[in-house]
């Protein structure tokens, strides 16, 4: 099994990070400092050398300092699945303000098209306090999270969603016209359901096998258990039937709701609505009506055993971002939560504002203090 790790991680105009570049020795790296410090900039810098948006899906407008042109890098020294490389993201000065730069990535200094292509170096998997609401949440947020655990298997799952999602506009355009071409019509709908079987197909290969990765975790865990489940028929479906058939069916409903979709604006059927179904499995009740305490442990629980699965599917022991993480845990709850991260394999980048909640994070561990956009390596007995 090979694990991700990054060895050096250097920032350039990166939010409040003027100039910051930091080695890692450990499995466990722990970002220590008060509130508006960066440590979640910092967690957010490495997250964008991953497939998609990264964990605050920011715009490239909103990551640059504001205090120069616009531009911003992330560069880091990997360890990963092809050995070692060096990945960087970023935007160039503009040479002309009306025409802003778009994002580059690189791999050995060498362009390539996207940042899908970090996925062949490094797979993550990140858990953020803006989850924390994700149960009681919208469907569109649990789509959300699904999509992203997807993506830690497969770099190329964002970029069909997001042709989906285009496929899906262009054939809700086309429907306001009132004398709209049938053929037109029928070669876009062609399209979506090609696009809509596919992103479905994933999510529900991700989902079972996760459920069943949750069923085997069982009892052995600190931290509870979850039932999970897709409700769209398009998912569940694909488990039995022929993706042609399932494709098939998809295009002769969306045929068949053409007036029914032009009245609404929108596609009232297919995988760009399913919404994740998770229960929680000791008390045998919907996610969303745990407690707080519940719910937070169980979405821990949920992605140790997704990092566990990335690892089972690729073959890539993913990286780890935990923003926050132990900030709620008792300190039973966060010795369990250390020894089952260790066990993992993997490296482990978590923050905290308190370094006492870090006390027993163990050996093999390398403390950092961050305090407005710095960062520097902590001394073991200082901790």
């Amino acid at each position: 099994m090979i694990s991700s790790r990054i060895r050096r991680l250097s920032l350039t105009r990166f939010r409040n990070y003027r100039a910051a570049t930091f080695e890692t020795h450990s499995e466990m790296v722990v970002l220590v400092g008060p509130n508006g410090a960066g440590k979640t900039n910092c967690l957010e810098a490495v997250s964008l050398l991953s497939p998609g948006r990264g964990l605050r899906r920011a715009t490239r407008e909103d990551i640059a300092d504001n205090t120069d042109d616009g531009s911003w890098a992330v560069s880091a020294e990997v360890q990963g699945a092809l050995g070692l490389a060096t990945l960087g993201t970023g935007i160039d000065a503009p040479n002309d303000e009306a025409a802003p730069s778009a994002r580059r990535y690189r791999i050995d200094r060498e362009p390539v098209a996207s940042a899908a292509a970090f996925g062949d170096h490094l797979r993550m998997v990140w858990l953020t306090p803006s989850m924390d609401g994700l149960f009681a949440g919208a469907a569109s947020e649990r789509r959300r999270f699904l999509d992203r655990l997807v993506l830690a298997i497969d770099n190329d799952h964002s970029g069909r969603v997001a042709a989906l999602e285009r496929s899906l506009r262009s054939r809700n355009r086309l429907l306001e016209m009132r004398n709209y071409d049938d053929l037109w019509c029928s070669a876009v709908e062609r399209e979506t359901a090609e696009l809509a079987v596919a992103v479905a197909a994933m999510r529900a290969q991700t989902v079972t096998r996760l459920s069943a990765a949750l069923e085997a975790r069982g009892g052995a865990s600190s931290f509870p258990s979850a039932r999970i489940g897709i409700g769209g028929w398009m998912e569940n479906a694909l488990l039995t039937e022929p993706a042609t058939t399932v494709e098939d069916r998809y295009r002769e409903i969306l045929r068949a709701s053409r007036a029914r979709d032009a009245a609404a604006g929108r596609t009232l059927d297919g995988p760009h609505l399913i919404d994740l179904e998770v229960i929680y499995a000791p008390k045998n009740m919907p996610a969303k009506d745990a407690s707080t305490g519940e719910q937070k442990a169980l979405l821990i629980g949920l992605v140790l055993a997704h990092a566990g699965l990335v690892a089972e599917m690729t073959g890539i022991t993913p990286l780890l971002l935990l923003d926050e993480v132990v900030a709620h845990l008792d300190p039973d709850r966060r010795s369990a939560l250390f020894g089952e991260l260790k066990g993992l394999g993997a490296q482990v980048w978590m923050s905290g504002a308190d370094p006492a909640a870090f006390a027993n994070v163990g050996a093999g561990s390398e403390i950092f203090d961050v305090d407005s956009g710095r960062i520097a390596r902590r001394a073991p007995a200082s901790l």
